[in-house]
């Protein structure tokens, strides 16, 4: 198992809540496109003559974000996304960028759109996730499912301007590629539109083209966020032919939840991942359920190592990081050998989910409606584990490939991640990253696809 070196962390700064705003159109859309150069950096010797404070500067490149509309439940009892929208500061990406090209990276603003990416793109998550190759030529015939709630009215027009920006096959309606359904399977009935789980889903359809190019992409869409209902969409999914079911919403865990194991998530032969939530310490639902692969969060940046890049556990503050924790509820699978928790321990494996070094999103109809934006949460690594699962092949028949990882645990197929925590807990591996197995980032994150095979 590949040991990762810590890097330093994000300012520990507390989300904000920006005010939402709708702009553009199809054609900006499309203009936007057109632009050409980096977009989010200028000219060090095009800087005012009054240089800028220390403090001003400091202030301005601190990554500010806020939590996507779905994220607050329409009503007692729903679950909410876990997608963290970027409305301030620098990125990582911007300062790689601006670095490559000797200019002072332009912080991101919640009130302008931005015309090229300000995170990680597919080529970015694919290196540092050692699937170059695979990505190229793995995947074809392989569809990865997104379950999400309400509908998004923009989901296949914003998917076109996401692939053809960064160079991506084209994955339309019209060649069968991209097929947006309810939870009933039709195609002309669909959900009430939300501009919150819009955004989630448009982070969610990215993820899977940037991981798995060549596959297809299902689109379900529950008709509220319910269990029932995400649950029933679940199933439609699986139904409907899809063999990867990526899953980025949550909530708190309730004594229903075993029945919803076998109602929802039980399906061998099927690789279904899910968040692990962004609150920081503590188990979620549908991620605690044993039948599914409970995907973590880290912060994720280059590096000078043999790798070229680092990564540690994704942790803000005490109530935003990546999700982890053991279940009150289900049952331990087998394979799952820690044992300080007697029940389902979360998580399985992690990938990116710090919004300071977050993904680029492409998204029209979403709270902010300005195009490009960047996102984190564990609303992006679940999808991103989708993919990879996507790329190794179809699960043999009668397996659960939350399995996989573990019975290539300990080896180079995936990158151990020992550094960082997201909260307190009495049991250190519950919260803290160590050398093997640990809660917030499980076995670890990607290296090439030998963990998530049969």
């Amino acid at each position: 198992m590949r040991t990762e070196t810590p890097h330093s962390a994000p300012a520990n700064r507390r989300p904000i809540r920006a005010g939402w705003r709708r702009i553009g159109s199809a054609a900006a859309a499309t203009a936007a496109l057109l632009v050409a150069g980096l977009g989010t950096a200028v000219d060090a010797s095009a800087a005012p003559a009054v240089t800028p404070s220390a403090a001003a500067k400091a202030a301005s490149s601190k990554v500010t974000w806020a939590p996507e509309g779905c994220a607050t439940p329409k009503k007692k009892g729903d679950l909410t996304c876990n997608a963290l929208r970027v409305t301030g500061g620098v990125t990582a990406f911007q300062k790689e960028q601006a670095k490559k090209k000797g200019v002072t990276a332009k912080a991101v603003s919640p009130k302008a759109a931005s015309v090229t990416p300000t995170g990680y793109g597919p080529s970015d998550l694919q290196d540092a996730y050692g699937l170059t190759d695979a990505a190229s030529s793995n995947g074809s015939g392989e569809t990865i499912a997104i379950v999400d709630a309400y509908d998004d009215p923009n989901a296949a027009a914003d998917l076109t301007a996401y692939r053809s920006y960064y160079g991506l096959p084209a994955c339309t309606t019209a060649s069968g590629c991209f097929k947006k359904v309810s939870q009933t399977g039709s195609t002309t009935s669909l959900p009430t539109a939300d501009s919150g789980w819009a955004g989630e889903i448009s982070l969610d359809v990215d993820m899977a083209s940037a991981i798995c190019p060549n596959c297809k992409i299902l689109l379900v869409e529950a008709k509220s966020s319910s269990m029932a209902n995400l649950g029933t969409a679940v199933n439609e999914a699986v139904s409907l032919g899809a063999k990867f079911v990526s899953n980025s919403y949550g909530g708190s865990e309730s004594s229903s939840d075993t029945s919803y194991d076998s109602s929802y998530f039980k399906h061998a032969g099927v690789a279904i991942t899910v968040s692990a939530g962004d609150e920081g310490y503590g188990a979620e639902y549908p991620a605690a359920s044993r039948y599914v692969t409970a995907v973590g969060g880290t912060a994720l940046s280059t590096s000078s190592n043999s790798r070229g890049w680092t990564e540690k556990v994704w942790n803000t503050s005490s109530t935003e990081g990546t999700g982890s924790g053991c279940s009150a509820y289900d049952t331990k699978p087998t394979w799952q050998t820690d044992t300080g928790c007697t029940k389902r321990m979360e998580s399985d494996v992690s990938a990116v989910a710090d919004p300071a070094t977050g993904v680029s999103v492409y998204d029209t109809y979403g709270a902010d409606g300005t195009s490009w934006n960047t996102y984190g949460g564990t609303s992006a690594s679940a999808p991103i584990i989708a993919g990879v699962y996507a790329l190794a092949g179809t699960p043999g028949t009668s397996d659960y490939p939350a399995q996989y990882p573990y019975n290539a645990a300990g080896t180079s197929a995936l990158n151990d991640v020992t550094s960082g925590s997201n909260g307190t807990c009495t049991t250190s591996y519950f919260c803290t990253a160590k050398s093997g197995y640990d809660g917030p980032t499980g076995w670890g994150t990607p290296e090439g696809l030998d963990a998530f095979t049969g």
